[in-house]
């Protein structure tokens, strides 16, 4: 293998595993993430030892199970997100006892200003 396909393949890992660093600071589940990128360093190893046209493989491999898993993780984290900041919404009669309790703040405060209390 030439070496500038080898440091093209490097560039490609680092990139990789670069992509991935935000996703595995989620608090999602986090290990089918972590095993794609444990292969991409077993590949990598692979390369270092020699091993060139079966490392290129299971690099290649685990870039590609990377980036699948990175991307549906990055989902449920999107998902996840959202539905935490959706608004809570309010039953009628939250909607009703809230109204009366402002009512009846807005009533004692004009009497207090009206009797100078």
């Amino acid at each position: 293998m030439k070496r500038g396909c080898l440091w093209t393949l490097i560039a490609l890992t680092v990139a990789a595993l670069l992509a991935a660093g935000p996703l595995l600071a989620s608090a999602a589940d986090t290990s089918k993430v972590d095993q794609a990128t444990e292969q991409v360093e077993t590949g990598a190893k692979k390369i270092g030892e020699g091993k060139i046209g079966e490392g290129v493989e299971e690099t290649a491999r685990g870039i590609g199970k990377t980036v699948v898993e990175g991307a549906k993780l990055t989902g449920e984290t999107l998902k996840d997100a959202g539905h935490a900041a959706e608004p809570k919404t309010k039953s009628a009669w939250e909607k009703v006892r809230d109204g009366a309790t402002d009512f009846g703040q807005g009533v004692k405060n004009f009497f207090s200003r009206l009797f100078g209390s």
